[in-house]
């Protein structure tokens, strides 16, 4: 990850430099994504319900389990993605510097951060840029199914009429996971369901909606053996809401 950031630090400084070259950023993070991907010896196996159309936003929201699920989104979506991410990623030497330019960063303990998150999604919402947040708000524990959802992401879906899109990540955390002694090369297999309409959506619809795509991604995550298996436990520490 370290030497392709640095290979690419010219055409990063070119493409971070205005938010008009978002586009062509996105390219070369596309680019970037499929090459640490196969080159650390993954394949994606993916299942598409549904599949994206070109020149449409999207609310993304998969379950968070490893550092290596936001590139598996890349890859996965021709169409641009801004996510919405935590600030303590910007960090990391080099990576950090790129971060800062490309993500939208908040703080979950200032309330102004989460305000300013909210402004500049909307934004990119309005050019027609699709939006990925982690509904978890962070990597839970190796022995939780999927933590709570927070509202920021269906919040924003229903005030712009974007369908939410589930997506379901089985293997990241098994094959690169946040402990350094465990992982290795292996198959990614993803699952994009069939996307959730918002229109007609009011405010009021806001719990029900989280609780629906809740439930869609933690019922499928207890289906599956093998990340069952990996989590070293049968049964979610939080209990899964009513479907809706």
């Amino acid at each position: 990850m370290i030497s392709t950031i640095i290979l690419m630090i010219p055409l990063l400084l070119i493409f971070t430099y205005k938010d008009e070259y978002y586009h062509l950023l996105w390219k070369l993070i596309r680019i970037w994504s499929k090459v640490l991907i196969y080159g650390m010896g993954f394949r994606l196996d993916i299942t598409l319900d549904q599949e994206i159309e070109a020149d449409k936003s999207y609310m993304f929201c998969p379950n968070h389990t490893s550092f290596m699920d936001p590139f598996v989104l890349i890859v996965l979506s021709k169409n641009p993605i801004v996510f919405v991410g935590k600030q303590e990623l910007a960090k990391f030497p080099i990576f950090g510097f790129f971060y800062k330019k490309a993500v939208i960063m908040v703080d979950r303990n200032n309330p102004n951060s989460r305000k300013r998150v909210f402004k500049m999604a909307r934004e990119r919402l309005q050019n027609g840029v699709s939006i990925a947040i982690f509904p978890e708000g962070l990597v839970p524990p190796e022995n939780v199914v999927l933590a709570p959802f927070k509202k920021g992401a269906f919040s924003l879906a229903i005030e712009f009429e974007v369908p939410v899109v589930p997506q379901v990540y089985y293997d990241c955390k098994r094959f690169f996971s946040w402990d350094f002694f465990k992982g290795g090369p292996g198959v990614l297999r993803v699952h994009q369901h069939s996307f959730i309409e918002t229109k007609h959506l009011t405010p009021k619809d806001l719990t029900a909606l989280k609780d629906k795509t809740f439930n869609l991604i933690y019922s499928d995550l207890l289906k599956d053996k093998k990340f069952m298996k990996d989590t070293n436990s049968t049964n979610n520490e939080y209990e899964i809401k009513s479907s809706v």
